[in-house]
């Protein structure tokens, strides 16, 4: 395995911004210090100018296979990953067949062994009658149990009360939600569609999916949690309501209850469906006048981390009518450029953005020896050019689905370089495929 020496580099780690040396050795960060000089072959990697982050850690990504694979893969979704700078990812359970088995979970993780380009963890899926099957999950080798307190693409709802009550009371690891309220969003959808017919506005599925829906269920996750003592993690929040479900005034390491921002609350609003239609079509919605908010849960510690919930789907099922087009869009590759775009906008620091995607990514979720730039650690690292930018093109995106709401948009930085266990996988555009990524391991028992 090569070694490198990235020289130079302004490296952003646990709230500072300093230039360093580093160098990296049989898959580990060897050693950090100004003006290295090792003694032993290794590969110089001019950094000056450049940023060094740690890797981005996707603790929400929807990677379809098995069964949905004419959307995406494991493999092309992991390769877009690591041109984004995402080194470590975090997959959903509803794949097709669902992941509502031990047997069908290791699968996955058998797939992404030999054909995933980053670091991998998959999600147990809970449904109303799979008790026997999450409750073998192992804490230290899965990230979490996922479940849909609200009916989302796959529709894994779990809508027993008594299902419920039985996996926050027992849970053998982090439980992370999807949260809005069926019975509400069931009722605002007929009222829709009887009042507007097949040919509905776009923009109503923020109404449809409106706030105190989100509220609701969101609302009743944190009473489960703190009733049960369960250790919950919120995805993907697109409220200001929301908020007040949440604490700052406590260390991340002692919370129980956390939750999270996903790139496209923060970037998009409302307004974006005349330009975007379906292609912005997620759940929950893009709401409205909500963003600011959003941000500002990030930067006040409120919402613990910052995630993707890439959904891709084919141009040609998201071209469609409002009733018809799927939930989800792509964003992996996009994420830490779109944060990066926020920065220089002067919306959030270069610090806030590695904690919020990578250092608390690895508490929240206790992941082994990940996160962060430090000596023994995995060398999963990432350089950025932020005085180079990037059009978003058809012919640049790595997603099987080949489409983004971005094509067209000019990034004002670049991804250089991204290492995962210290291996070169990607640099300017080319890839390096001869290693793969691992499992991710965490520290709970």
């Amino acid at each position: 395995m090569k070694q490198f020496l990235i020289k130079g580099a302004k490296v952003v780690n646990e709230g500072k911004i300093q230039q360093q040396d580093v160098l990296i050795r049989g898959g580990f960060i060897h050693q950090i210090e100004a003006n290295l000089n090792p003694q032993s072959n290794y590969t110089e990697i001019n950094a000056e100018g450049l940023h060094l982050l740690p890797g981005l850690i996707d603790d929400q990504v929807h990677f379809r296979q098995p069964g949905l694979t004419h959307k995406a893969n494991i493999y092309t979704e992991s390769k877009a990953a690591v041109a984004g700078g995402v080194t470590s990812f975090m997959e959903m359970p509803n794949t097709k067949p669902p992941t509502f088995t031990q047997k069908l979970l290791e699968e996955k993780y058998a797939a992404a062994q030999i054909t995933s380009l980053a670091n991998f963890s998959f999600f147990m899926g809970v449904g109303n009658d799979n008790q026997e099957e999450w409750l073998q999950t192992n804490p230290n080798a899965v990230c979490g149990l996922k479940i849909f307190m609200g009916s989302s693409t796959g529709n894994l709802l779990v809508d027993k009360q008594l299902a419920l009550e039985e996996v926050f009371a027992n849970s053998p690891c982090l439980i992370a939600t999807h949260c809005e309220f069926e019975p509400r969003v069931k009722a605002r959808m007929q009222a829709f569609r009887e009042k507007y017919g097949e040919d509905m506005p776009i923009d109503f599925h923020a109404q449809i999916r409106d706030v105190e829906a989100c509220y609701q269920s969101s609302s009743m996750a944190v009473e489960l949690a703190k009733k049960n003592n369960t250790r919950l993690h919120i995805l993907h929040i697109s409220t200001a309501k929301e908020l007040e479900l949440f604490t700052n005034d406590i260390p991340l390491k002692d919370k129980k209850i956390t939750a999270e921002a996903c790139v496209h609350h923060l970037w998009f609003d409302g307004e974006d469906y005349e330009r975007l239609g379906t292609k912005i079509k997620c759940n929950p919605a893009i709401k409205y006048g909500e963003k600011d908010a959003i941000l500002q849960g990030v930067l006040n510690d409120k919402l613990d981390v910052i995630c993707t919930d890439h959904a891709p789907h084919t141009a040609e099922e998201k071209n469609n009518n409002y009733w018809n087009a799927p939930s989800g869009l792509p964003l992996v590759q996009h994420s830490l450029q779109i944060l990066l775009q926020m920065h220089q906008q002067g919306k959030i620091s270069l610090e806030k953005i590695v904690e919020k995607t990578s250092h608390a990514v690895a508490e929240c979720f206790q992941v082994k020896n990940r996160g962060y730039i430090r000596e023994g650690y995995f060398a999963d690292l990432v350089l950025v050019n932020l005085n180079q930018s990037q059009t978003v093109a058809s012919d640049n995106l790595h997603y099987k689905c080949k489409w983004s709401p971005f094509e067209g948009y000019a990034f004002n930085s670049k991804i250089s370089h991204t290492f995962v266990n210290g291996h070169l996988v990607y640099h300017n555009g080319r890839f390096d495929e001869c290693m793969n990524g691992q499992r991710l391991q965490f520290c709970r028992i």
